[in-house]
This record gives C-alpha cells, sequence and structure tokens, in this order.
C-alpha cells in the first residue's frame, strides 16, 4: 500500500524535545545493537587495556603515524607554540619523501584524501582523525580493533583512508622514525606523570572520594606532541574516558589567559571531573525528571545540544562548573595573620585577610557568573551547594543525592528565566562530534518552518562529511515529513537508526517510524516500533508518554478525528 501524505505538525511532538545528542556518551561513542531494538553497547578503543589500571598515561604509535600524516598534508595549528619534537619529526618525514618517490606518492594519495574529507570546522576535522587512531591496532596493521559499525560515528568518516596510510607508512618507514623520537615521547610520559598524579589526587581528596578502588570504568590521557597544544580532544566510550593532548617541553598549559580556552591541563582536570561525577548523577538519572523544566529555560542559550536536550547532562556540566569554580586559581595570595601578631594588630591584619578572601570570593563569582550566561543555570546552586560539603565530612557520593533532591526546582526556573544569555560560548572539551554549526542552522530553518532550506543544509552537512551523518539524516527525515513525502521520511529515519548510537534519536526515529506505520495501516509494525521506542529511550518523559501513547491506541491524522491531532512543534 502506498503510503499517505501528511505533515510534520501532525506527527511530531514538540520539535525542541525531539532533537539531542546522547546523554550518556556526549563525544564519540561506539558499539551497534545486538538486536533490533537493544542500545548499542560501547567497545572501548584498542588503548584501553581492560585489565589494565583505572587510570594511565601513554603514547600511541598508531595515533602518531595519523598525526604524521596530517602533518605532511598542510595540517599546521599550533605549530609555532609546538614542542620541538614537531617539527623535528616533520623534518625526518620530509626528508623520506624527498628521497624516494614512492613516499612521495604515498604520501600524496594520503594527501588527497585528507584534502577531500575536511570538515568546516577545524577541530572536529581532527576529531574524526584522533577517534579513529584510538581503534586502530599498531603499525604494520593499522586497521580497526573493532568491527566497523562499532567505531566511533565520526571515525567511519575517515576510515577509508587506511590503505593509503599503511602504504604511507612503509613507504616513509614511519616506524623507524617512531622508534627514533619514542624516546622523547616516553620522556613527555615521565614528565608529566607526577603533574597529573597529583591533580587527580587533589581533585579527589576535594571530592572526598577514595583514591583506589575497581569501579569498571578507565580513564586515559594519551601524548601526541605533533597536534596542537592548544586544542585538547577528549571524549567518553561507553564508561571509558580517553584525553588527546599535546605537551611542550614536558607540560601541558595549566593557567587560561584572558580571552582564551582554558590549558589542556584544564581540559584533562575537566574531564577527570565528568569521569568521577557523571557516574554518581546517571545512577540518579530516573529522578531527574522532576527538573526538567529547566531544560526550557535553555532553549536559547549557546549550549551544545546535549545540555539544551537532556537534563542528565545539563545537571552534570552544571556540578562541574561550581567544582571548578570552588577549586580555581583565583591569582590572589590570601594574607595570612601572622602567628606572632600583636594583639593591637589584629584587627587591621583580620581585615586585610578579609580582604583578600573576598577578592579571591569575587573571582570565583565571576566565573559562576560566566558558566550561568553561558546556559549551565545551575552552576549557581551547586557552587552555593559544595560551600557547605566543604565543611561536612560526607563525601560527594554521600553528599550528591541531597544536593539534587532538595532542590528547589520551582525557584531554579524562577531565577533561570531572569539570565541574559551570551550570544556565543566555549563548547565543553568533551564534544559531540556531531553538533556541527551547519546542522544548527538545519534545525533553526526547520523550527521556523522553512523545510527547503533546512533540507539544503542538511544535504549540504552530508556532502562535506558532517561528523554526525545520523543527526543530518534525522533532520533530513523531519523535512521530508514537513514536505509530506513519508516514504523519504521513513528511509531517512532508518539510516539514521542504521548511523547512530544516541538513544534520543534511537527512540524518536523509531517513534515516527510507528506514527507512519500506524497511518499505513500497518499496525503490527507500529507496535513493534514503539516498543522498541520503549527499550532505548534516554529516561525523559516525553519520549515515555510518546511510545506510551502509540503502544495505547493508534496514531491518526487530524481528518480522521485522532486524539492527536493537536500535537504541533513549537
Amino acid at each position: 500500500m502506498r503510503l499517505r501524505r501528511l505533515s510534520i505538525s501532525m506527527l511530531a511532538l514538540p520539535f525542541s524535545a525531539c532533537l539531542s545528542v546522547s546523554a550518556q556518551l556526549p563525544a564519540a561513542q561506539a558499539g551497534h545493537p545486538a538486536k533490533a531494538g537493544e542500545p548499542r553497547t560501547p567497545k572501548p578503543p584498542a588503548l584501553i587495556d581492560p585489565a589494565g589500571p583505572a587510570v594511565s598515561l601513554q603514547s600511541s604509535e598508531a595515533l602518531f603515524d595519523i598525526a604524521v600524516a596530517l602533518n605532511a598534508c598542510g595540517y599546521d595549528a599550533g605549530l609555532d607554540s609546538s614542542d620541538p619534537v614537531r617539527a623535528e619529526v616533520r623534518a625526518a618525514v620530509n626528508q623520506e619523501a624527498q628521497g624516494a618517490e614512492p613516499a612521495r606518492e604515498a604520501r600524496d594519495q594520503v594527501c588527497t584524501f585528507i584534502n577531500q574529507h575536511r570538515l568546516f570546522e577545524s577541530s572536529r576535522d581532527l576529531a574524526q582523525y584522533v577517534s579513529l587512531a584510538l581503534y586502530l591496532t599498531p603499525p604494520p596493521e593499522l586497521s580497526p580493533s573493532v568491527d566497523q559499525e562499532d567505531l566511533p560515528p565520526d571515525a567511519t568518516q575517515v576510515i577509508d583512508m587506511l590503505p593509503a596510510l599503511r602504504r604511507f607508512a612503509a613507504a616513509a618507514n614511519l616506524h623507524l622514525i617512531w622508534l627514533r623520537f619514542h624516546p622523547e615521547y616516553e620522556a613527555e610520559v615521565t614528565r608529566l606523570h607526577d603533574p597529573l598524579t597529583r591533580m587527580i589526587l587533589d581533585t579527589n581528596t576535594y571530592l572526598k572520594l577514595p583514591t583506589s578502588g575497581y569501579s569498571g570504568s578507565r580513564f586515559l590521557v594519551v601524548l601526541e606532541p605533533m597536534l596542537d597544544p592548544g586544542q585538547t580532544n577528549a571524549r567518553v566510550y561507553g564508561s571509558d574516558y580517553v584525553v588527546v593532548a599535546s605537551p611542550v617541553n614536558g607540560t601541558l598549559r595549566s593557567e587560561s589567559d584572558p580571552g582564551k580556552a582554558p590549558g589542556a591541563l584544564q581540559d584533562v582536570r575537566h574531564t577527570y571531573l565528568h569521569y568521577e561525577i557523571e557516574p554518581l548523577l546517571y545512577a540518579r538519572a530516573s529522578s531527574l525528571d522532576r527538573l526538567l523544566p529547566l531544560l526550557k529555560t535553555v532553549r536559547d542559550a549557546p549550549l551544545d545540544y546535549q545540555y539544551r536536550a537532556d537534563i542528565t547532562s545539563l545537571v552534570i556540566e552544571c556540578m562541574i562548573r561550581a567544582v571548578e569554580a570552588r577549586t580555581m586559581n583565583t591569582g590572589i595570595i590570601l594574607f595570612a595573620v601572622p602567628a606572632d601578631a600583636a594583639r593591637a594588630d589584629l584587627p587591621r591584619l583580620v581585615r586585610d585577610r578579609e580582604l583578600t578572601l573576598q577578592q579571591a570570593e569575587a573571582v570565583r563569582q565571576k566565573a559562576v557568573t560566566t558558566a550561568m550566561r553561558e546556559g549551565y543555570v545551575l552552576t549557581q546552586y551547586f557552587y552555593g551547594e559544595l560551600g557547605s560539603f566543604a565543611h561536612n565530612p560526607e563525601s560527594l557520593k554521600e553528599a550528591i543525592g541531597p544536593m539534587v533532591y532538595g532542590m528547589d526546582v520551582d525557584r531554579e526556573v524562577h531565577a533561570a528565566k531572569q539570565i541574559a544569555f551570551v550570544e556565543q560560548a566555549p563548547g565543553d572539551v568533551i564534544r559531540n562530534p556531531g553538533s556541527g554549526r551547519g546542522l544548527d542552522q538545519a534545525e533553526a530553518r526547520l523550527k521556523a518552518g522553512d523545510a527547503e532550506a533546512a533540507s539544503k543544509l542538511a544535504l549540504t552537512a552530508i556532502k562535506d562529511h558532517t561528523a554526525d551523518p545520523a543527526r543530518a539524516d534525522y533532520l533530513l527525515a523531519l523535512t521530508w515529513l514537513m514536505k509530506g513525502d513519508m516514504d523519504s521520511a521513513a528511509n531517512d529515519f532508518r539510516e539514521t537508526l542504521r548511523l547512530t548510537a544516541d538513544p534520543r534519536l534511537l527512540a524518536w526515529s523509531h517513534i515516527y517510524l510507528g506514527r507512519i506505520a500506524d497511518v499505513n495501516d500497518q499496525r503490527p509494525d507500529a507496535l513493534a516500533e514503539y516498543k522498541t521506542a520503549m527499550t532505548v529511550r534516554d529516561g525523559q518523559q516525553d519520549t515515555l508518554q510518546a511510545a506510551q501513547k502509540g503502544l495505547q491506541q493508534p496514531f491518526t491524522l487530524p481528518h480522521t478525528g485522532g486524539a492527536q491531532a493537536d500535537e504541533k512543534p513549537q
């Protein structure tokens, strides 16, 4: 039977509720369903040793080979501020290429691929290669350690470079170059071991969390001096947290310069806070539904998608920002009252002490205000709660429940509505490779009712090798619905299911397919889609209610008198 045409306004719940990135995997995710409808099981990167330590620091020859290829093909970002070893390796590779025609030809083949797969945003362009490198076996194989469908979505966009990369690695003798410079890499690891250990111990001390113990998750820092030292790549693969950073002379830039992005060491600590705090809040994710009204207050904030569409992600990030504000280096030297001070001098000395405390607090409060204006609207609340937490014996694991459950949601919603958000803000260091600006614009045009413009933007994103093709296909499916073409919409929803690991996109694609099946008088197929949506839902009430409603009664169009006819996008 031919599918009937219908409008997106007849098929959709409020549009703002339907798009999100993965809540539990805010960066690249790997894995695929064991069977239809089950959420994907993330598989760890090749560098993750299941039997290894919970926290580790290392280098990677596979990442080295990809970084060398990028450098050989015009990747110069941060070159002037990089560690000297980067220039030395580049010179060694150039010498190999100049001395042998096969090496030049292999290099040119790799460069052709890289040039044809450049993304609009340089950070996402690099991120797709980092994602691939983390899942590669060591040279000379340089093969994915998992099946292609288990790779992070952005890595699949550049996997076809591997044959050319292997030829280049062999022709340019990259393994010998790696062996030549490997001692310098190991020296970087050795020099950074103690600073990173202190950072972790200090963080755990503040959070009052144990410094040892098996939690099933791992935190890995990978050093690669061939990359831009001003850019940190951080991502989460299931329960494994990975940071790729570029040291300079044995250090990671630790402090923010005015108007610039945080230093790499701060990025590492930020990711470590995700590693420690996320499991504590995801364990309570089902209890956070009462905070959902806060999502409406941040619709116009310059946040990455997961924070505007998933309450658990927003709460996590706000708590992390509050911890960072409480523990930041304010640059204020606190005045200490001398132990041998004369009694007559104490009032003045105490005032001097209080003045520096107030100055430090002003710096912290400025950081909190900045976070709030960027859209992290619970930062002030958690900042206040952490003030009390510092004076109590409970660990964060014990205190986090009362912090969340004791929140006056109405008061926080009211406070959030008063915030004047900034127009632009830096994204989280753990960034979703799919929230590209072109797709942001496509969503905005779709919300404005301009299906044609949204469709063109989504198609352009795919042509430009967007790092999140699943989101592009999802947007295309919605534009087809707006145009009334359910055949094409169903095809793109199925393509979304094939490509994505995001539970929000999975669930809503199944819900839409169920509604299309209902309109097509295919009730058994519709029921199967709604049931599948229930198994992969992201913990938000709108997803649950939509799937349950579909199970209770068939979706019907307005002219048939269906109860769902009044559902329209916002």
